[in-house]
C-alpha cells in the first residue's frame, strides 16, 4: 500500500464526513420547520374537529351508536367528545363502558381522517409568532434553494455508496493492518482503493465538494428577520408551500398528481429520468410526473387547470433534454404572453432564450439558428420561418394550444407542419375544449393520428372514464383541487343586479336592433344611471378599505372606459386605476401594465379586456376579480379567474359576476351551464359515466341568435333587424365573427 492510495481513502474520507455534515445540516433544518409545524398543524386539526357534530360519528360506526343523548349532555362536536374520553362519556345517561368505547374509537377514526388531509394555510396579512416561526424556518430551506436540494441528493448517494467502500478500504490506512489482514481482506481493500480514487476523481471533476460546503454553508445562516421572511413568503409563496407539503407528509393523492392515467402509461412515466441541473427552481412532484409524461410520451397534451405551472413543467422537460445534448427549441405562443416566456426561462433556467418577435425577428432566428437555445414567437410570426429540418428541433412547445383546434386557420397549418418535423411536441392548454369533442381530437390528431382515430365522435358513448382511458397517451390534466391543498379560498357570487329605469331603455333599445353585443353592455350605455357601476363601485370601496388590489374584467374596451371615468370621478379610496390592458396594447407592454399594478403598495385596480389579459399573465396580486358581463365561452371566465386563484396566491379570492335578471344576462349564464358541462365530462376527471355526449350543444353564433330573438319575442319587439346577432368583439377592440 503506497502513498497514493493512502491519499486516496484520505480524501474519500474527507468527502464521506463532508456529505454525512450536509445530510445532519439538512434534517436540522427540516426538523426546525417541523417542530414550527407542528402547533399550527395541530390547531387546524382541532379547529377542524371542532366543527364536525357528534352526529358525524354515525358515519364511522355504520348508524349503530345513539348518540343523542351524548349531544344533550354538552358534547356538541367530535372534539369535545376526544377531550371527554371514555371516562366523561359513561357518565352520560344511557352510556355504558362498551358504547363509550365505541364513540371514543370513532371519534378517533375521524381525527385520523382529519390528520391526513387538514392544509395548513399561512394568513400573509394576519402574521402570529407562531406563523412567524414557520415562515422563518421555511425561509432557511427557500433560501437554499434547489443548487441544496441537488447537493443533499448528491450527499446521500455518495454516502451510500463510499461508506460501504471505505469500511473494505481500512487494512489499506497503513502498512502493518495490511501485514496481519487475510488474503481476501487485502484484495477487497485493494479493489475498494481503486474503486473510491475513481469516484473521488469524478466528484472532484464535477464540483461535488464545492457544492457540498456551500449547501451545509446556505443551510447553516440560521433564521432572517421576521420581516424579511414574509416579504420573502408573499413574492414566493408556492416554493414555501410546496416544501410545507413534503415537511407535512401531506403530498397530494398519487393517483391525482399522475391524473389518473392507467397504470401502464403512469409506470412509463415514473421511470422515465429528469436530469433538473439546468433548472433554477424545485419542481412539486406533480410538476416532476408532467415533466417526466412530456419527455417519455413524446408528442403530448400538458391540459393541467390554470394555475398548476405548466410552464416550469414545460421548462423542466428542454432543461433535461438540453443536459442530453440537444441544442435548438422552439415555444410558441399568443403574442400577449411572450415576454412573459422570456422572463420565465432567463429567470428559472440556465437556457439562453431569444424572442422572435417584431420587424428584426427574421434575423433573431437566423441568430437562434447560430447560437442554439430556446426561440420564443407567436402563432403569426412563425408562418414566416422555414419549418425545420427532421432531428433539428429538440421539443415544440406550443403554449395556449387551443387556438390551433380549427385545422382551417393559417395558425393551425402552421402549426402542424412544424409538428410534423419534430420528434418531441408539447402543447400546453387548461382548456383544450372548448365547445364540442371534436376540436379536442383536431388537437390530438396534431400529436397522434392513431389516438385520434380512437376519438371519433361517438367516443364519448361508453362515458367519460372510456374517454380519458383512450387519450391518455398524449394527454395529462391535473386539477387545483387535487393537488395544491393550499390554495386560499375561491369565492363566487353571481351580483344579480336589478337594472335602473335608464338600463333598462337603453337594453330595449339595442334588444329592438338586434344588436347581441349592444345587449349585453346595455348596462353600461347610461354610465350616470347604471345599476352594475354603482355595483361595481361599492365592490371596489369595500376593497380598498381593506387594502385590496382588484381586477375588472370586461369584453368590451368601452365598458372598460365607463368603469375608468366612474372609478376616476368617484372617492379614490381603491387606490390607482392601471391600464386598460386590452388587445391592442402591444405584448410587450402588458406586461409592463401588470407589473406597475402589482408594484403598487396598497389596493390598485387593474382593468382588462378578458381575452387579452386571462391568457398567460400572472395576476396573483389581486384578490379581488370583478366580471362586467357573462362571457360567451365559460372557459374565457375560467382562464381569467384562474389568473389571481393560481399557485403563489396567498389571500382568498373573491369573484363578483354583475349580472342583470330577466335579460341577455340570465339566458348565457343559462347556456354556459350547459357548455361547462361538456367540458367537465370530458377534459376533467369524472366518476360517473354518462349514457350519450353532450354533442348538440350550438355555436356561439347560434346562441347570439338564439337569444336575441328569444327577448325580441319577450318584449314585444318583432323579429327587428339582425343587427350584430352573429358578432362579437375580439381582443383587439374590433368587431369580429364568433
Amino acid at each position: 500500500m503506497g502513498r497514493r492510495e493512502r491519499e486516496a481513502v484520505a480524501r474519500a474520507a474527507r468527502l464521506y464526513e463532508a456529505a454525512r455534515s450536509l445530510a445532519d445540516d439538512h434534517d436540522r433544518a427540516v426538523e426546525a420547520a417541523r417542530a414550527a409545524l407542528q402547533p399550527i398543524q395541530d390547531a387546524t386539526v382541532e379547529q377542524a374537529l371542532d366543527a364536525i357534530p357528534v352526529a358525524r360519528l354515525q358515519d364511522a360506526t355504520g348508524g349503530r351508536l345513539r348518540l343523542g343523548s351524548v349531544d344533550k349532555s354538552g358534547l356538541h362536536t367530535v372534539r369535545q367528545v376526544l377531550d371527554a374520553g371514555p371516562y366523561r362519556l359513561r357518565q352520560v345517561p344511557g352510556v355504558g363502558q362498551r358504547t363509550a368505547d365505541q364513540i371514543v374509537a370513532a371519534a378517533r377514526q375521524l381525527s385520523a381522517a382529519v390528520h391526513e388531509t387538514a392544509a395548513v394555510h399561512i394568513d400573509v396579512d394576519h402574521p402570529e409568532p407562531r406563523t412567524t416561526a414557520l415562515v422563518q424556518a421555511l425561509h432557511v430551506l427557500v433560501e437554499a434553494g434547489p443548487e441544496a436540494r441537488r447537493a443533499v441528493d448528491t450527499a446521500a448517494a455518495l454516502s451510500k455508496r463510499l461508506g460501504p467502500l471505505l469500511a473494505d478500504a481500512r487494512p489499506a490506512a497503513g502498512r502493518l493492518s495490511m501485514l496481519v489482514a487475510g488474503q481476501a481482506k487485502k484484495a477487497r481493500a485493494l479493489e475498494a482503493v481503486e474503486e473510491i480514487r475513481t469516484l473521488v476523481a469524478e466528484a472532484e471533476q464535477a464540483g461535488t465538494p464545492e457544492a457540498l460546503a456551500q449547501a451545509s454553508v446556505d443551510l447553516l445562516r440560521g433564521t432572517s428577520a421576521d420581516l424579511a421572511a414574509w416579504v420573502d413568503f408573499e413574492l414566493r409563496s408556492a416554493e414555501y408551500y410546496g416544501l410545507l407539503a413534503e415537511i407535512s407528509g401531506r403530498a397530494p393523492d398519487p393517483a391525482a398528481a399522475e391524473g389518473f392515467l392507467p397504470d401502464g402509461i403512469a409506470e412509463r412515466v415514473r421511470d422515465q429520468q429528469l436530469d433538473d441541473s439546468r433548472l433554477r427552481v424545485s419542481l412539486r412532484g406533480y410538476q416532476a410526473f408532467g415533466a417526466r409524461f412530456a419527455l417519455a410520451q413524446r408528442r403530448v397534451i400538458l391540459g393541467d387547470e390554470m394555475g398548476l405551472g405548466k410552464t416550469v413543467q414545460a421548462m423542466a422537460a428542454l432543461t433535461h433534454l438540453a443536459a442530453a445534448g440537444q441544442s435548438r427549441f422552439m415555444v410558441v405562443c399568443p403574442a400577449s404572453v411572450l415576454v412573459n416566456w422570456t422572463r420565465e426561462i432567463e429567470a428559472r433556467t440556465s437556457l439562453h432564450v431569444t424572442p422572435l418577435h417584431g420587424p428584426d425577428r427574421h434575423d433573431a432566428f437566423a441568430y437562434w439558428k447560430g447560437r442554439g437555445g430556446v426561440a420564443v414567437t407567436t402563432f403569426d410570426a412563425l408562418r414566416g420561418f422555414p419549418v425545420p429540418g427532421g432531428g433539428e428541433i429538440g421539443m415544440l412547445v406550443v403554449d395556449e394550444a387551443h387556438a390551433v383546434k380549427n385545422p382551417r386557420t393559417l395558425r393551425s397549418q402552421a402549426v402542424a407542419q412544424w409538428a410534423g418535423h419534430c420528434e418531441r411536441v408539447l402543447f400546453m392548454t387548461g382548456t383544450p375544449m372548448e365547445n364540442r369533442v371534436a376540436e379536442f381530437r383536431n388537437l390530438v390528431r396534431l400529436l397522434d393520428e392513431t389516438v385520434a382515430e380512437r376519438i371519433g365522435d361517438q367516443a364519448g358513448v361508453p362515458g367519460s372514464v372510456a374517454f380519458r382511458r383512450a387519450v391518455a397517451p398524449v394527454y395529462l390534466r391535473r386539477n387545483q383541487v387535487d393537488v395544491l391543498a393550499e390554495l386560499p379560498a375561491l369565492q363566487q357570487t353571481d351580483e344579480w343586479e336589478e337594472p335602473s329605469a335608464a338600463d333598462e331603455e337603453a337594453y330595449r333599445e339595442a334588444v329592438w336592433s338586434g344588436n347581441f353585443m349592444a345587449m349585453r353592455r346595455a348596462a353600461y350605455a347610461r354610465p350616470e344611471k347604471s345599476a352594475k357601476l354603482v355595483r361595481l363601485r361599492e365592490i371596489v370601496h369595500e376593497a380598498g378599505e381593506n387594502g385590496l388590489k382588484v381586477v375588472v374584467f370586461s369584453n368590451f374596451r368601452d365598458v372598460l372606459g365607463v368603469v375608468r371615468d366612474a372609478l376616476d370621478t368617484g372617492p379614490r379610496t381603491g387606490g390607482p386605476v392601471v391600464g386598460p390592458l386590452t388587445g391592442s396594447v402591444p405584448p410587450e407592454r402588458r406586461q409592463g401594465l401588470v407589473d406597475a399594478f402589482t408594484a403598487v403598495s396598497g389596493p390598485a385596480v387593474l382593468l382588462a379586456q378578458i381575452q387579452a389579459a386571462g391568457v398567460g399573465l400572472n395576476l396573483q396580486a389581486a384578490s379581488v376579480v370583478i366580471i362586467c358581463e357573462p362571457q360567451i365561452k365559460p372557459t374565457v371566465e375560467q382562464q381569467a379567474v384562474a389568473r389571481a386563484h393560481r399557485m403563489g396566491q396567498v389571500r382568498p379570492v373573491r369573484v363578483h359576476r354583475l349580472l342583470a335578471p330577466g335579460g341577455v344576462d340570465e339566458q348565457m349564464v343559462e347556456m354556459l351551464r350547459r357548455k361547462a358541462r361538456l367540458f367537465d365530462r370530458y377534459a376533467r376527471r369524472s366518476a360517473v359515466a354518462e349514457a350519450t355526449p353532450d354533442a348538440v350543444d350550438v355555436s356561439d353564433t347560434e346562441m347570439a341568435r338564439q337569444i336575441v330573438a328569444a327577448e325580441q319575442s319577450r318584449l314585444g319587439c318583432g323579429s327587428g333587424p339582425t343587427g350584430d346577432a352573429d358578432s362579437s368583439e375580439g381582443v383587439d377592440g374590433r368587431t369580429s365573427p364568433a
